[in-house]
């Protein structure tokens, strides 16, 4: 099946999934997106399908529940299909929307473990449809610019990494789907850790050797399935060794680089909202942008040109070989290589 794009015409995104980050995130920016706009959504929930219905002007005809999703293929309207979905479903509905013709943007983290994310990888080839992770924060300028300085060694030879990312749980109901290992793969590593890991790869753009872990759980009756906060440390080629963490108990939401001239971050680094950084040479002054907007639309014009993602589902992958790696060491208390 071949793609040809719609002579300037905007690509339809559909949704599949209308959790918070779905109303509270994606569907807002794409009310700001150049190349693209919310053609349809899947949903299980009739209430929900009217109210977006209504906010966003879907026609019935491009509105889906997970029994019929599958006839999305027949949709000309939809070009690419955004699974926001819990993480136990990623691989399913990833796989399933390339079959059904379309391209695809798999929130992260992409999938329970690496070997998951390979088959998503394989099936999106087989089907010849591009597939992106929603990794905003390579669109998002600050972290951009901590990519520059990083990788071309602006300030001299990167000398250390300290990241952390994470946010206080709230609430006493472990009921939510991110609690459960069966649905979320794990807690605070996986919903924030991929920042903090994401963070310290692309400062150095290289890819991590081994790993060694350590984790604590002030609320073991309440993550009794799942990470609270779990500290890594993380070893490059060459011995540099990077500092992390994530937590569902702290609120953390920063990166510090010290190199050889002098030391440069963000502090916030991951959040949805704005950014700071700063440099030797001061605050960065840059101005602030909707990331998803920024994601989505980089994709639409991957879909346009037929050209590969800055964020390819081989870039998830890499994430969950180091995620692996990091449970695997904290089962066995010793350091693991990254496999």
């Amino acid at each position: 099946m071949s793609f040809s794009p719609k002579d300037g015409k905007k690509l339809g995104i559909a949704l599949v999934g209308l959790g918070y980050y779905s109303y509270g995130q994606l569907g807002p920016a794409l009310l700001h997106t150049k190349n693209c706009y919310l053609a349809g959504i899947v949903t299980g929930h009739p209430a929900k399908a009217e109210a977006w219905k209504k906010q966003y002007n879907i026609p019935d005809k491009n509105i889906y529940n997970y029994e019929t999703f599958d006839k999305i293929k027949d949709n000309p309207d939809i070009d690419i299909i955004y699974v926001v979905l819990p993480v136990s479903m990623h691989k399913e509905y990833t796989i399933r929307a390339a079959q059904a013709g379309k391209h695809v943007i798999c929130e992260k983290p992409m999938a329970l473990n690496a070997k998951e994310c390979e088959e998503m990888i394989t099936a999106c080839k087989k089907a010849n449809r591009l597939l992106s992770i929603g990794y905003r924060l390579h669109f998002e300028p600050h972290n951009m610019e901590i990519m520059r300085l990083g990788q071309k060694q602006v300030y001299g030879k990167v000398t250390a990494i300290d990241t952390g990312n994470g946010f206080v749980y709230g609430g006493t109901d472990n009921s939510a789907w991110r609690l459960k290992k069966a649905m979320a793969g794990g807690g605070g590593l996986m919903d924030m850790g991929i920042y903090s890991i994401q963070g310290s790869r692309y400062t150095l753009g290289q890819e991590p050797v081994a790993v060694k872990a350590r984790q604590e759980k002030t609320r073991p009756e309440f993550f009794n399935e799942v990470d609270e906060t779990v500290y890594w440390e993380l070893e490059f080629p060459g011995g540099f060794v990077a500092t992390g963490k994530s937590s569902y108990n702290h609120n953390w939401g920063y990166l510090h680089v010290e190199a050889e001239k002098g030391k440069f971050g963000l502090e916030p680094a991951y959040g949805y909202g704005s950014v700071e950084g700063y440099t030797p040479a001061g605050p960065m002054h840059i101005p602030q942008v909707i990331h998803q907007a920024m994601q989505m639309d980089d994709f639409a014009e991957c879909v346009r040109q037929n050209k590969r993602s800055r964020v390819p589902g081989e870039e998830g992958l890499k994430d969950m070989k180091v995620v692996d790696a990091i449970y695997r060491s904290l089962d066995s208390g010793k350091k693991e290589k990254i496999v």
